[in-house]
């Protein structure tokens, strides 16, 4: 027997003729019954999630929808698309482009956060370990992964998470510890450097029980969508093969409006 002819496994989906099972539940009876969010976790977790869970990973993938056309994904992406390439092809570039400084601080943070817990809980002080930590970035001259924002001071989608995450009973040791480092950073430096949203989501992510290896698949499981919106506008509002100044880009969407 060829190596290519020796048996190998999968515990994710089974394909038998006329039946589909993920994780062992018949696809069609998912349908209509689940979310895409409990899907996902599903997936990656090996069961249904319950309904806190499944909502705040819902509110998790929306958070990271979309944040305009600057970050370096949505640059890529719209460039690409302005060639005349595929609009898969030019999502796939965007994709390309979330790495270690584009949604990669939620997988670093995620680490930070599982192994300040496995401190704590073999009996190290919170406080102490935080100090610790900090004073090891300082002198290495790291920032922190998690912690402030281009653009925003204060980012909406932050408290809005954490609020959440509260309301459904899912604040545990992984946010008080993503505060902590908050705190302290707040009492220890001159610059405002608070818990973003990419530092939320690896709070909640641990939380959720998800590995840091799987942190920057979540982050493009959720921005796919808005990838896919930008190509599809560069490729039916903009002429082709233009010089994109990012900066120069002008909202004429909907005004605010409420739910």
């Amino acid at each position: 027997m060829s190596i290519d002819a020796l048996p190998w496994q999968t515990g994710i989906t089974r394909i038998t003729p006329n039946e589909i099972r993920i994780r062992g539940y018949r696809l069609t009876e998912l349908m209509g019954r689940v979310s895409f969010a409990e899907g996902v976790y599903l997936l990656f977790r090996g069961d249904l999630p319950t309904v806190e869970q499944a909502r705040l990973l819902e509110a998790i993938l929306l958070s990271v929808i979309d944040h305009g056309v600057t970050p370096p994904s949505t640059q890529a992406a719209r460039t690409v698309a302005c060639t005349g390439t595929p609009l898969v092809s030019a999502v796939a570039a965007g994709m390309l482009a979330i790495s270690e400084y584009h949604g990669g601080a939620v997988e670093v943070a995620m680490e930070l956060f599982y192994g300040t817990a496995r401190r704590w809980e073999a009996g190290e002080e919170l406080e102490s370990i935080v100090a610790t930590v900090l004073s090891e970035c300082k002198a290495a001259k790291r920032r922190l992964p998690g912690y402030g924002h281009r653009i925003h001071t204060d980012d909406p989608r932050t408290r809005r998470l954490l609020d959440l995450a509260h309301e459904w009973g899912l604040c545990g040791q992984f946010v008080t510890i993503a505060e902590a480092y908050a705190k302290a950073l707040a009492q220890t430096i001159s610059k405002h450097l608070p818990l973003n949203v990419d530092g939320a989501i690896a709070a909640l992510l641990c939380e959720l029980g998800f590995p840091t290896e799987v942190a920057n698949l979540v982050f493009v499981i959720g921005r796919v969508p808005g990838l896919a919106a930008h190509v599809y506008e560069e490729r039916t509002r903009q002429r082709p093969m233009r010089a994109i100044n990012f900066t120069q880009a002008e909202y004429d969407g909907p005004a605010a409006r409420c739910l």
